[in-house]
């Protein structure tokens, strides 16, 4: 039952869902796994890991709010729950221990590697169904990207 009622209509909305269910799976785990990495990196660039780290953390939380309001506005109940995000997430799991601050780097370049790309076929299925869903999925993609060239530069 919904107790908002979408403007977009059945096949439309269930393409936009879709697109910003596995969005919110996605980010809240991105923010996860930079926010473990970031309690546990060690190495000669902790400091300046660890404050990248943050940044992956805050814009992860603040698109995760955005693109769960959304898909309340449209009608779809987001789902952020523990289970369901491990469930539906394709970000490798985070080692246990101490993070090596290379290794730190690697598993943000992947992760968000990973995030980036399914956030791109994302914004090619609501092209259409929802160009508002799409701006807001360019967006957050946009600054996923930066985060994912600055950590990319950490390693050169």
């Amino acid at each position: 039952m919904s107790v908002v009622k979408s403007t977009l209509s059945e096949g439309d909305l269930k393409v936009v869902g879709t697109a910003l269910q596995g969005a919110l799976v996605d980010l809240v785990d991105l923010s996860l796994v930079a926010k473990q990495v970031h309690w546990n990196v060690v190495g000669p660039r902790f400091r300046s890991v660890h404050l990248q780290l943050d940044d992956v953390v805050a814009t992860a939380r603040q698109h995760s709010d955005t693109v769960a309001e959304r898909a309340s506005a449209v009608g779809v109940n987001p789902d952020g729950r523990a289970g369901t995000v491990a469930k539906e997430t394709a970000i490798a799991s985070v080692p246990e221990g101490w993070i090596k601050d290379t290794d730190a780097v690697k598993i943000l370049v992947d992760g968000l590697g990973v995030v980036i790309g399914r956030m791109r076929e994302r914004i090619e299925a609501t092209d259409e169904p929802d160009p508002v869903t799409q701006d807001l999925l360019i967006a957050l993609t946009a600054e996923l990207e930066k985060h994912a060239w600055m950590f990319q530069a950490e390693s050169a």
